[in-house]
C-alpha cells in the first residue's frame, strides 16, 4: 500500500492526487495557519520520517506563504545595485520556517520531521511531526526515546 501511495505522490498531476488535493486546499485556505490534525495526509512519508500511530506523535499541518522575503525598499541615499531589494533570499527554507512555527505553538513537544503536503499560487503547507518527550509511551520506546535525553 505504501509503494503505490508513493508513487501517486511522486507525480501528483497525472494520479487521483490532484483533483483531491485542490478540493482540500480550498478548505485549508480558510482554516488557521497551524492546525492539528488526527492522522498525516501523507500516511507513506510520515512513516518513513519516524511517525507511529500511538500516543504522543502529534501531526500538525502549518501553512506558509510563498516566494521570496519581502524587503522595503531604502527610501534614499544608494545606487540601485545597492539597495538590496532584489535578488535577496534568505537564509531560512520555508519548511524550516513551517517547523519553528510548530514548535513556537507546542513549547512542551519537540520537532521530529516535517514534509511537504501541497501548495497553490499563495501558500505552501507542510506537515510537521512532533514528539511529547515526557509521554510513557516515547519513553520505553527504543526507536524514539533518544528524543527524551536532557537538552542542555
Amino acid at each position: 500500500m505504501y509503494r503505490y501511495l508513493r508513487e501517486a505522490w511522486k507525480r501528483p498531476e497525472e494520479s487521483f492526487v490532484k483533483e483531491l488535493m485542490r478540493r482540500r486546499a480550498i478548505a485549508w485556505r480558510r482554516q488557521p495557519s497551524v492546525v492539528r490534525i488526527e492522522k498525516p495526509t501523507r500516511l507513506d512519508r510520515a512513516r518513513a520520517l519516524g511517525y507511529k500511530a500511538k500516543k504522543g506523535f502529534v501531526v500538525v499541518r502549518v501553512r506558509i506563504r510563498r516566494g521570496g522575503r519581502r524587503k522595503p525598499r531604502p527610501r534614499m541615499g544608494r545606487r540601485q545595485k545597492r539597495m538590496g531589494v532584489t535578488k535577496f533570499t534568505p537564509a531560512k527554507s520555508l519548511r524550516l520556517m513551517a517547523e519553528e512555527r510548530a514548535a513556537r505553538r507546542f513549547p512542551n513537544l519537540e520537532v521530529l520531521n516535517s514534509y511537504w503536503v501541497w501548495e497553490d499560487g499563495k501558500h505552501k503547507w507542510f506537515e510537521v511531526i512532533l514528539v511529547d518527550p515526557h509521554h510513557p509511551s516515547i519513553q520505553s520506546d527504543p526507536d524514539i526515546n533518544w528524543i527524551c535525553e536532557e537538552r542542555r
